[in-house]
């Protein structure tokens, strides 16, 4: 049983973070953000060609930092592969002892590095997480028995403060009936909303890890703003960035605020900081988790 799955069934609250692969073949700077990251978490999301750019792959970087002696969970997207590919990669990351998968849609290939890639989606991330459910019961998505299951402890993205709720809370909810077991959710800005959604969500069984992002500039909060679906930084949040001296000590200061916040409601944070990978330690001293 992979740790993040034991702790979270035995309701201790998790820390995950976050690592990017390379885009090439040297990993040093990736193992530097998993030697800062990974004793002060309990697993790492490894992306998987994250915002719709060439990276190395989620499978090959997460069995290193497996191999370094943390745990990954990796990440699999329905936009670059059909179905045949989905499921042979998730045998292999069952073969390459890699425990913990995050099944998302993925982003779209027009916003990336190759906008002329096309976007498979042969499957959405529903889809796929029924399909895991299935490996882990003995049989492909046609229903064949396989010589050897899987043991995957299945999550999915959720986005508690998308709008309309109510449809992103039945898309959430059609995911935990496919079989997710944890949820990471889109960054947590407005906490009451986020603890509508895990009142919402949490009577069916899944557990709700919250999204903390680094608020490290203006910059930041502009490109969130325009490009990321679903997601706004209120006014005041942006303000108060924007108006600090020193925004990226403001940044940290307001990511304590919100992990000691979202502590009571959910079984978890993400912390995601965007490259700034020293200040996840201060962030988890400041709010009294580490």
């Amino acid at each position: 049983m992979s740790r993040l799955r034991e702790l979270l069934e035995r309701g201790e609250f998790v820390v995950t973070g976050e690592v990017a692969p390379p885009l090439g073949t040297d990993m040093s700077a990736m193992m530097r953000s998993v030697a800062v990251l990974g004793p002060v978490t309990d697993a790492l999301n490894v992306t998987d060609n994250q915002g719709a750019t060439l990276h190395l792959s989620s499978l090959a970087a997460s069995r290193a930092v497996l191999e370094a002696g943390f745990e990954p969970i990796f990440q699999q997207t329905c936009r670059d592969r059909n179905r045949l590919a989905l499921q042979s990669d998730l045998l292999a990351a069952a073969t390459l002892g890699l425990q913990n998968v995050l099944i998302v849609t993925g982003d779209d290939p027009r916003g990336g590095d190759h906008p002329q890639a096309k976007g498979v989606f042969d499957l959405d991330s529903t889809q796929l997480i029924e399909i895991a459910t299935g490996m882990n019961d003995g049989h492909d998505m046609l229903g064949r028995e396989m010589a050897g299951s899987t043991d995957l402890y299945i999550g999915a993205a959720a986005f508690p403060e998308a709008e309309p709720f109510d449809i992103q809370s039945m898309r959430a909810v059609r995911k935990i009936e496919a079989g997710a077991r944890f949820f990471q959710t889109q960054a947590v800005m407005d906490v009451e909303r986020f603890a509508q959604a895990v009142e919402a969500w949490r009577p069916h069984g899944v557990k709700v890890i919250a999204g903390i992002l680094l608020l490290k500039s203006p910059r930041v909060i502009d490109f969130i703003n325009t490009r990321l679906a679903g997601l706004m930084v209120p006014d005041e949040l942006a303000e108060r960035i924007r108006s600090a001296g020193d925004p990226f000590e403001e940044s940290v200061r307001l990511a304590i605020e919100q992990v000691r916040a979202v502590r009571e409601i959910a079984d978890g944070v993400h912390i995601m900081p965007l490259g700034a990978d020293e200040a996840v330690v201060r962030i988890l001293e400041g709010a009294g988790i580490r």
